[in-house]
Formats: C-alpha cells, sequence, structure tokens
C-alpha cells in the first residue's frame, strides 16, 4: 500500500470519527449471518470508496470481526481481505466488475484448488449514506465528488448504516461448478445484482406524488364507477360526488415525508433510552431475506399500546429497511399528531364502512396502490388494542383486502409477516382495567398524550419477535388453488372468505409462536397461580426455574423467547422495576414475595401475553392433580377432548397428530423434575413436589370453569339463544369471580364465550338443526366437572337455578 494512500486515510480518519456515527445490521453479524471466523472473509463493498472502507472497518473492529485493512495469508501467499465491485458510484463505464477485483477472487479460487479444507467467504457489506429514495418526477443522479461526499457527512453522518449480507461460500460455488474459467466474472455479477436489490430493500420505491396517485386512482374505472353511483344515490352532481371522493382520498391517504422520518428517528432514540432499558429483536433476518428477495411485506403485529406503530417502525428503519405505509384509527388523526403520523407513513382508516361503499371503494382501491407500487404496509389484524393482554379475535377486513390485491395481480409475491410485540409495562395498562371495569373509553386529544409524556420512565425491557412469514401466493396454491381464476368482474369469489378466515388464524397463530417470555411475565404468571398471591421466595424461585426448565426442553415452539438470567436475577430486576405490584416483605420465618390487590389485575395483562405457552402443561397437570392415579392413554384423551377449545381461544398451534407427542414430552418433563411419578404408563402425584404441581395445575382453571358455566346453561337450557348464552354466561362469571376472588378481568369477557359456543358448533355439539347434542354435552361437562372443585361446582349451579 502506497504511503500517500495511507496518509489520506488517516486524514479521512479525523472528519469521519467527528461527523459520522454508524450502526451495524445485523447487530451480531457473527451469529445471525452464522460466519465462520476459523476461514479467511473477503468483504465486497459496490464502490471505490476510501471513505465506506474505513466506516467498515470501525465497525469490524467494534463487531470483534477481522481487520478489512489487514491481508489474509493462506498457506503463504498474502491477499487483501476487501474488494471494489465497481469504480466510483458516478460512473459506470462497464457492466462488468473491475478486473483488480476479478483478478483478487481468481486467485483465491485457485487458492482453494490447493487445499479442500479452505473455505473463503464472501461477505458482501453496504455503507449506507442516508435512506431517501427520492420521490417521482425529481433527479435520481447524484454526482458524490469529494466535496459531495463531504456534505454527506454532515447531512447523513448520524443517518449512516452498514449493512452486511449472507455470506457465499467459495468451496460450495467451486463444488456446484463443472469449471471454474469463469466463476469471478459470474461471482461479481451476482454481487452487483444483489446490492442492487439490498439497495432497495433499505431504501425502497420512490415516494409518490400525492396529487399525481389522487388523480390516477380518481380516473381509475372501478372509482369513476363508484362516483357516479354516489352521484345517482345521493342525487348530486358528478362534480360534487368526485370532489367528496378526493376529500376521502385525502383523510385516507399518507404523506411520508423522508425528512420527518430521520427527524422521528432521532426522537424515538431518545424515548426508548428514555422508556426501555433495551429493545430485544428477534429473527430479523427473515424479514431482510424477503426484502432482498422482491417479496411485498406486510407486517401484521398484535396490538398492546399506542407505541407499537412508532416502535415497529423504528426498527425496520434499524434493521435496514422501509419503514412500512401504517393503517392507524381515524381516532388518531387529530392535531397534532395526525399530519405526523402521516409524515411518517400513516394512513387513516374509519372504525367502520358500513354503509359508505364508495369510502370503502377508495380505501381498498388506495390499499391496492400502495401494493402495486411496492410499498410494504403495516395492519392491527385486531382492530384495536388488547384490553386483556390476549390476542383478540381477528377482523378480516383488511386481510381481504389485502388477497383481493394480490388475486388482481400483483407483480412481486406477497408474504404476510406476523409480529409479536410484548413489554414489560404496557404505558395504557392502567386505563385498561378501568375500562374493563365499565370506565367509558377516553377520545385520543393531544391532552391525552401530554399526560401520557408526564409518565415517561423506565418500563424495563420491550420485545419485538419477528414469526413465520405466510407467503400468500404459496399458502394459496396450496390450500385454495382456484384463487387464480380471476372472473374479472365485481363479484366476490366463493373461496375468498375461507381463504380470508385462514389466513388470518394462521397469523395470530404465527405471532403467538414467537411469544417472548421475561422476568415479569413469568414471575406475574407464577404469582397469580397462587390462590393468594403471595409466595416463598424460596418457592416462587423453584417455580419460576421450574417453568424454565419446561421452556427449554418441551419448548412451545422454536420461535418461542426466554430470558438469559437465572431467577434470582429475574426476581431482582422485577423488584427494580417501578410499580411492578411484586412486593418483597420479611416475616419470622423468611422471605415472602407477593403482589398487591390492586397490581394483581394489572399484572393479569402481562400473564394472558404467555398464558398461551403453559396452558397445555397446566392442563396435564389439573387431569393428574384431579385424578391423582391416571394412565398416559387417558391423558391424552382427555387432553384431546379439551384441546379444541384451548386452541379456539388461545390460537395454539399443534394439530391432532403433534398434540399427543407434546403431551408426552410434558409427562416425560414432569417425571424428570420429580413433580409425577411414572410407572408403566400410570402418572401419580410425587407428594414432596405437590405444592409445585398445584400451581402448573392454577393456570388453566379460569378457563376450565368458563366453559363449565356454558355447558350447565345449554344442559340447563337447551333452547337458549347464542346471544343470552353468552350473556348469561358472562353474568354467571361476574358472580363467581366476586364470591371466589378470581381477578383476571376476561374471565367474564363476552367475547371470549362467544368463542367458546362457535368452537362446541363447529366441533358438532348441535345438530343440523341447531339444537344440543344432549349425550355429547353431558360427556364433556362431566369432563370439564372432574377437574374443577366442588365449591365453584355448587356456586354455579346455585346461580343458574336461581336464573330459572
Amino acid at each position: 500500500m502506497s504511503s500517500l494512500l495511507t496518509f489520506y486515510r488517516k486524514l479521512l480518519n479525523l472528519p469521519l470519527s467527528l461527523l459520522v456515527k454508524s450502526r451495524s445490521i445485523p447487530t451480531n453479524p457473527v451469529q445471525e449471518l452464522e460466519l465462520n471466523l476459523e476461514q479467511p472473509l473477503i468483504y465486497v463493498l459496490p464502490y471505490t470508496s476510501q471513505t465506506d472502507l474505513l466506516i467498515l472497518q470501525k465497525n469490524c473492529l467494534a463487531l470483534n470481526l477481522p481487520d478489512p485493512l489487514e491481508n489474509n495469508v493462506i498457506e503463504g501467499v498474502s491477499l487483501p481481505r476487501f474488494v471494489f465491485l465497481n469504480e466510483d458510484r458516478r460512473f459506470f463505464k462497464s457492466k462488468e466488475a473491475k478486473s483488480e477485483t476479478v483478478s483478487t477472487i481468481q486467485r483465491y479460487l485457485n487458492l482453494h484448488k490447493q487445499n479442500e479444507q479452505l473455505d473463503v467467504q464472501l461477505l458482501p457489506v453496504s455503507v449506507l449514506w442516508g435512506r431517501a429514495p427520492g420521490k417521482e418526477k425529481a433527479p435520481t443522479l447524484r454526482s458524490l465528488s469529494a466535496f459531495s461526499r463531504l456534505i454527506s457527512m454532515l447531512w447523513y453522518g448520524r443517518d449512516n448504516f452498514v449493512r452486511f449480507s449472507q455470506a457465499v461460500s467459495l468451496s460450495k460455488m467451486i463444488a456446484n461448478q463443472e469449471a471454474d474459467e469463469k466463476l469471478a466474472h459470474k461471482l461479481a455479477r451476482v454481487a452487483r445484482m444483489h446490492f442492487a436489490k439490498q439497495r432497495y430493500s433499505a431504501m425502497g420505491p420512490q415516494l409518490p406524488d400525492r396529487q399525481a396517485m389522487f388523480n390516477k386512482l380518481l380516473d381509475s374505472e372501478v372509482l369513476k364507477k363508484a362516483i357516479a353511483d354516489e352521484a345517482e344515490s345521493k342525487k348530486i352532481s358528478p362534480e360534487k360526488a368526485r370532489q367528496e371522493a378526493e376529500k376521502i382520498l385525502n383523510e385516507i391517504a399518507a404523506d411520508v415525508k423522508h425528512d420527518s422520518l430521520r427527524i422521528a428517528d432521532r426522537i424515538l432514540s431518545w424515548l426508548w433510552n428514555k422508556l426501555y432499558q433495551g429493545i430485544n429483536v428477534q429473527n430479523g433476518e427473515r424479514v431482510r431475506k424477503l426484502a432482498l428477495e422482491g417479496h411485498e411485506i406486510v407486517y401484521v403485529p398484535c396490538h398492546r399500546s399506542h407505541m407499537d406503530y412508532l416502535l415497529l417502525s423504528y426498527l425496520l428503519y434499524h434493521q435496514g429497511l422501509v419503514p412500512p405505509h401504517i393503517a392507524a384509527g381515524i381516532n388518531l388523526n387529530f392535531f397534532p399528531a395526525g399530519p405526523i403520523f402521516r409524515s411518517w407513513g400513516a394512513f387513516f382508516i374509519r372504525r367502520t364502512f358500513k354503509g359508505n361503499r364508495l369510502y370503502s371503494t377508495i380505501f381498498r382501491e388506495y390499499l391496492a396502490e400502495l401494493f402495486y407500487r411496492g410499498y410494504s404496509v403495516e395492519y392491527f389484524i385486531e382492530g384495536g388494542r388488547s384490553r386483556t393482554g390476549r390476542l383478540l379475535e381477528p377482523k378480516t377486513g383488511m386481510m381481504s383486502m389485502t388477497i383481493q390485491a394480490l388475486q388482481r395481480g400483483l407483480a412481486r409475491p406477497l408474504s404476510i409477516v406476523p409480529v409479536y410485540i410484548g413489554y414489560e409495562h404496557v404505558l395504557e395498562v392502567d386505563t385498561y382495567a378501568k375500562e374493563l371495569r365499565g370506565a367509558a373509553k377516553e377520545k385520543e386529544n393531544a391532552g391525552l398524550v401530554l399526560r401520557v409524556i408526564k409518565k415517561l420512565k423506565n418500563l424495563g425491557q420491550g420485545y419485538v419477535n419477528f414469526g413465520e412469514p405466510i407467503q400468500v401466493n404459496n399458502y394459496l396454491n396450496q390450500h385454495f388453488p382456484e384463487w387464480k381464476n380471476h372472473s374479472g368482474d365485481d363479484t366476490r369469489p366463493k373461496w375468498l372468505n375461507e381463504a380470508v378466515d385462514t389466513v388470518a388464524k394462521e397469523v395470530m397463530i404465527n405471532i403467538n409462536k414467537a411469544a417472548a417470555v421475561n422476568a415479569k411475565n413469568l414471575i406475574g404468571s407464577v404469582l397469580l397461580a397462587s390462590r393468594q398471591r403471595a409466595l416463598t421466595k424460596e418457592i416462587l424461585l423453584e417455580q419460576v426455574e421450574s417453568h424454565m426448565q419446561l421452556f427449554q426442553n418441551v419448548p412451545y415452539s422454536a420461535d418461542m423467547t426466554l430470558p438469559s438470567n437465572s431467577a434470582e436475577e429475574m426476581l431482582e430486576h422485577v423488584l427494580k422495576l417501578p410499580r411492578s405490584g411484586v412486593i418483597s416483605e420479611k416475616d419470622n420465618f423468611g422471605e415472602l414475595i407477593r403482589l398487591d390487590r390492586e397490581s394483581a389485575v394489572l399484572m393479569t395483562y402481562y400473564r394472558n401475553n404467555i398464558q398461551h405457552l403453559f396452558v397445555l402443561p397446566s392442563l396435564v397437570a389439573s387431569i393428574v392433580l384431579h385424578l391423582e392415579a391416571v394412565s398416559k392413554d387417558l391423558i391424552i384423551k382427555t387432553v384431546q377432548q379439551i384441546y379444541p377449545f384451548l386452541k379456539a381461544e388461545l390460537f395454539l398451534h399443534f394439530e391432532e397428530d403433534e398434540l399427543r407427542l407434546q403431551v408426552e414430552h410434558i409427562l416425560n418433563e414432569f417425571v424428570r423434575q420429580q413433580l409425577l411419578k411414572g410407572e408403566s404408563d400410570v402418572f401419580k402425584i410425587n407428594a414432596p413436589r405437590l405444592r409445585s404441581l398445584q400451581l402448573y395445575s392454577n393456570g388453566v382453571r379460569d378457563l376450565l370453569q368458563r366453559y363449565y358455566i356454558s355447558l350447565n346453561l345449554l344442559l340447563e337450557k337447551p333452547e337458549i339463544s347464542r346471544n343470552d348464552l353468552e350473556n348469561e354466561s358472562r353474568s354467571i362469571a361476574q358472580r363467581l369471580s366476586v364470591l371466589h376472588g378470581i381477578n383476571a378481568p376476561e374471565f367474564f369477557d363476552k367475547a371470549l364465550f362467544s368463542t367458546f359456543a362457535a368452537t362446541l358448533k363447529a366441533q358438532g355439539y348441535f345438530d343440523e338443526e341447531g339444537k344440543t347434542i344432549e349425550s355429547k354435552l353431558k360427556a364433556i361437562e362431566e369432563l370439564m366437572a372432574s377437574l374443577i372443585s366442588v365449591e365453584v361446582k355448587m356456586t354455579i349451579r346455585g346461580a343458574i337455578e336461581s336464573m330459572k
């Protein structure tokens, strides 16, 4: 290396250290990209740029990756550890890579011929200066002369990302090629295509000229017809109907401004640092891979808090992806939040489209236009925020419009990415508790925002886990092959409703598969399993450790995540959280850990985030606890009879053939932990661990009691209407909660009784005329009765008697 270049790099390092703050994507490339640091690496950069190279070096050293400015020495041969694919980004004189780069790669390939153990990894790296995609009709070329680069440092120095991609194994490339004469050129061409895709995935399509997009939509045949129908039905002029349509478009459409996104990045970086001790992200590589493969991406997160909108967009930006256009409730379109959210990508949706055909048509066409232009989209399939911490039944309107847009002919494959979002503290949780007690929902406004800002403090950890994507084209091909037979008219295809429902349920299941266990929801779950909401410290830690071992040895799914801390460390963390409600007290016998009464209700919210993870172990524990000595086959048969109701309510993922194996694994783990004794496929209570088994069994107690209420009502009143069944079940549940100290607000949630009634129908407990099949109902009622305490059964039957 020439001394002049060395001097230039040293000179350049000074402004870079002062002006540039770079971030790595992913944050742990060795682990996420499965790099083998025992083998040589070659960093492949898209353009000749000493600035980019020095930024890469700084990031590599911080990430414990090999220094790109040092050479690889292989069997006495010293070769550069980096290559530039093309000359300076201003010039594209040739479609071929730099001859120097091709020559270097060829020399590495030749070394592989001499050493079969060698496996050099080509690691593509992009250094992104700013993420602005540009506007339609705006010039797209920019000169990056020395002066321009200085301007870039000043303007984009705090908006700089180093994007590492999946490494390419040279030994595998050689093994798959008959001859390697042109392999170096082929690798260079593949890298060029990769960098183009990567840049698009990071910046996205150009931002639309908003008025031009409006004009295009209003001049489409579909909207022309809808406007004409509106004019005719309301007896107004076509011009006035068109003005109304444009007004609706203005109300709906986002107005994304990249400078606003950059400001949001600064604000949100400050906000997360102030609010949370850390934001934990899992499986981001899944989404980056979809983006690189050219998929149209629809993000479908669960909805816990208003923070969800901000958190997901912020994290996607820091994952090297384009923040999506977000479907937000019209209630958030108040000043000044509405215009700000709109500039960040929010488009607004009314709560109902009923009776307004023009609005529904415009919204559907706008959404289809977003997909057509290649923008990623985010919407909350639950409709609103969950007040109980559980997933709500999906609202399928947006999903239906998504699949219809795909059927109309999208050029790119469409993938839905379920997203689990969890918090150790939700800002609105106090409000949720008041609303569940009957308080009216407060309308969002600037004053409410200011009150929330006053509460900003340490809220513990946040969790965002990207679930298993659903590639909709493939899913429809497999389950609904007729979806491609588009009739061309406005009639709704027969297959659509079923397809929408099944895809929506699959999304909910995949969200729950990606659940995050954290210190607060785990310790809260254990304390709530105790009737007095209190345990000795020793028993609490023992039970937390037991749950952790169960989740590790018999995981609910491969996508669920667990804390890495010990039970003792988790307890210390929760005790230090402001307003956690977990209290440590000492008496003459030792230390007690308890929940105060008010906090116990709030803690059910966090317990419900992960209740689905331990409901099967809870059911197994409950069966053995109540039946005392029971065969494996009877345990499995009992679980199979109750499971459909749990699956529908909690969006569980086990199919019938998987269920038996999962129950067997749970039994084996309980035996390993000495909670049960297993002898010749008969399982018994292990008396010294009875307390632990009781705590496990209480996790399913409330659900079985609710089911028992509805079953008794149906047996007592076979002709009862579904609406009356739900209302009367709810009334009995409210009474039961008072008499037996049940603090969970969802215990008397009418929607859960509705889900149970629908599952009874789906499982054949009603005949074709809608009448109950008494023998089947009686059998399942007796089964539930065997798992419920005598006192609770007496209260339920007494309440039903009083209703006669």
